[in-house]
């Protein structure tokens, strides 16, 4: 007799580790970069801390007038009427330390991602290989889920601002670094012939020509970079990170619908007014400018 054909489901895909190389990678590298993530944690934990007390040492009310100022200096009166009733409701909803300390995170994270995503940036611009090569990274970062960010960073800084900050940087790179190669390849390059016609040197070309012209579209990355570092923040509450994040993630754990909704509320205020005064920084930059009176005098 013949023997019998096996079944379709006796025949298995063999498994792939991934996911152990990657846990052996990190445990590797908490093992023997240690000091390393010590001293990253020191110079992060004293830059969160530093930066909450100085936006909570003056009196509640003194800040909320310094926000309002703030709006009013860089927009316009309706914005600094706006940024007063804001955060004043924050205040009033005693959510005011946690909103700044969540603004901490936030500004420190966005540094952090803007100091590594403008040279990343310019270099995926001026080589072509390096953006073919760090093009699937970005993909990845991007459409990698938050929640995964949380796993190793616990691993290498246990809990508290530092993952938080650390997590919410890998997060929010990605749009500060596509948006800086969009904008410098999207400049003439007859502009760009013309600075090398006149002898100008590579460096004076990047920082004379291009990097002012690709301005708009930086500042366009920079504000998702904030959009997405505020998003993320909330979520690293779970891991510790002080703020707003904290008081959501014990609202939703222990079910205190006003508790969620106030902090909530706090975080659309400091996304609306961050995301406004980015905007309003972008519209200033001497591009925009020329291109209004070009706009006008047309």
């Amino acid at each position: 007799m013949r023997d019998a054909l096996p079944l379709p489901g006796q025949y298995e895909v063999p498994r792939i580790p991934v996911g152990d190389w990657f846990a052996a990678a990190v445990e590797w590298l908490n093992n023997n970069v240690g000091p390393l993530f010590d001293f990253i944690d020191l110079v992060l934990r004293s830059a969160v801390t530093g930066l909450a007390d100085a936006l909570t040492f003056l009196p509640v009310l003194v800040m909320v007038l310094v926000f309002a100022a703030l709006g009013l200096w860089l927009r316009s009166w309706r914005f600094g009427l706006f940024s007063l009733i804001g955060f004043g409701l924050i205040a009033s909803m005693q959510q005011f330390q946690a909103a700044m300390q969540t603004l901490s995170l936030v500004l420190v994270a966005t540094v952090i991602a803007v100091a590594i995503g403008i040279p990343l940036g310019i270099l995926m611009a001026r080589s072509s290989k390096v953006s073919a090569v760090l093009r699937p990274v970005l993909d990845l970062m991007q459409t990698m889920p938050a929640f995964v960010y949380l796993v190793p960073v616990i691993v290498f800084f246990n809990i508290g601002e530092v993952p938080g900050v650390v997590a919410t940087v890998i997060f929010s790179l990605p749009p500060g670094v596509r948006l800086t190669e969009l904008g410098i390849r999207q400049v003439d390059t007859e502009v760009v012939e013309a600075g090398e016609a006149f002898g100008a040197p590579t460096r004076k070309i990047l920082t004379g020509i291009q990097l002012p012209l690709a301005m708009p579209s930086i500042m366009a990355g920079i504000n998702q970079v904030i959009m997405l570092a505020l998003s993320m923040v909330v979520i690293a509450g779970m891991v510790g990170a002080p703020g707003l994040g904290v008081n959501i993630y014990e609202a939703v754990t222990r079910v205190r619908l006003a508790q969620g909704f106030e902090a909530g509320l706090a975080v659309v205020i400091l996304a609306v007014y961050l995301d406004r005064i980015t905007a309003v920084l972008s519209d200033r930059s001497p591009v925009a400018r020329a291109e209004r009176k070009a706009a006008k005098t047309g």
